[in-house]
């Protein structure tokens, strides 16, 4: 029986697709990028994403391509890439982000016409649909994340199309798992109880306020410190996951650990409630999508045929980073905010910059990821700092 066995089991009846179960979404990602790119290879990404995202990609080898976004939702928009640019890619990575679907049917066909490969990260959208189909059965294989769903901290996926494949990447996928740590695997069974407990308690400010003061997050800002010459160097061990562990890592130490069957139990009763957490956003979800900063895509992702269960509702305010700050003494923390978009982060030298940037800029500025879970809380801080709706992008697509 391979690992992870019948968590892989449980998600497979779930999607309908032969699944991989990984330590975490960003070592299930890498699997399908060493499994299907050759090294060298250019994968067409939204800049409105992740940095971890973008050293997975780089530690595959790979180079990424900043596509175009839309400002509706911040995801690819197909119509906006030029065709120079489609002619010389070899792979798409969509992002359905916060688990706003991807326009997956379309970019599935254009994948489908240049004979190329389309991953489908979906970290955050593992209870969303396009026409009653679920986002990670459109492309070649999708990556998971049960750490943005189930209140974990491991925990991930690969979905792919047939038996044959997936045992291939769990040989792959044994030779990249670290050895089981007594420390790794408490760390990730306690951290999610250590969470509860603060907001149980509403300690949310106070802790929040002390890691800041002790400097014990990993980040200063939205984004990791991209230290360029050191990343430059690693870019001669490439594929190398080893390599660029000090930026992959970040937030998740335990990436790639073997956890053993404490974490793994723990992870099978958190499975066992995902359908309630799903129905918890969707009301939530529900509820945002008819405030005065819903985004478009929040609008109508709440409209048709009803609200999606997203990890988090983009809503579109003015001065959002100041804003940010003072959420935290509502006992509101705000995370999963990619700005600056990564074409500006990390530079020509790491990626190729889109063409049209403005929407990324626009959209990663203004964005507010509010957890649905915590709808109603949110509402009532924004309603009492008096939070404007951001004002429209002018000249955009999308």
């Amino acid at each position: 029986m391979s690992y992870g066995s019948r968590l892989a089991a449980t998600m497979s009846r779930r999607l309908g697709r032969e699944c991989v179960y990984t330590p975490s979404a960003r070592l299930a990602l890498y699997l399908a990028l060493r499994r299907w790119c050759r090294p060298g290879a250019r994968v067409l990404m939204s800049p409105v994403n992740d940095d971890v995202i973008l050293f997975v990609v780089l530690a595959a080898g790979l180079r990424p391509v900043q596509a175009p976004v839309s400002a509706w939702d911040g995801n690819i928009d197909p119509a906006a890439v030029p065709e120079s640019t489609w002619r010389n890619v070899d792979a798409v990575l969509t992002t359905n982000l916060y688990g706003i679907p991807d326009r997956v049917e379309e970019l599935r066909l254009r994948c489908e016409e240049l004979g190329i490969p389309l991953f489908e990260d979906a970290a955050h959208a593992i209870g969303t649909r396009v026409d009653g189909q679920p986002i990670g059965t459109f492309g070649k294989a999708a990556a998971f994340s049960l750490s943005k769903h189930v209140a974990s901290t491991a925990g991930g996926f690969l979905a792919v199309e047939d038996a044959r494949t997936r045992r291939e990447l769990e040989t792959l996928r044994d030779e990249l798992l670290a050895p089981r740590r007594l420390r790794d695997d408490l760390t990730a069974t306690l951290r999610p109880l250590a969470r509860s407990t603060v907001r149980t308690f509403h300690l949310v400010r106070p802790v929040w306020r002390t890691l800041q003061r002790l400097g014990l997050l990993e980040r200063d800002d939205y984004r990791m410190a991209l230290h360029a010459p050191r990343l430059a160097d690693c870019a001669r061990e490439a594929p190398s996951l080893a390599a660029y562990e000090p930026w992959v890592r970040v937030d998740l130490h335990g990436f790639r650990s073997r956890h053993g069957a404490l974490v793994r139990g723990q992870l099978e009763l958190r499975m066992a409630g995902l359908d309630a957490n799903l129905a918890r956003r969707s009301t939530g979800v529900s509820l945002l999508a008819n405030t005065p900063w819903a985004s478009p895509a929040l609008r109508d992702s709440a409209a048709h045929p009803g609200p999606l269960p997203l990890f988090r509702a983009p809503l579109l305010v003015q001065d959002r980073d100041a804003l940010i700050d003072r959420l935290v003494s509502h006992g509101v923390v705000t995370g999963y905010v990619y700005d600056p978009p990564l074409d500006d982060y990390a530079g020509a030298e790491f990626v190729e910059p889109s063409p049209d940037p403005a929407a990324a800029r626009w959209f990663a500025s203004h964005v507010l990821p509010a957890d649905p879970l915590l709808a109603r809380g949110i509402a009532r801080a924004l309603t009492s700092e008096r939070t404007a709706p951001a004002s429209p992008l002018r000249a955009t697509s999308g």
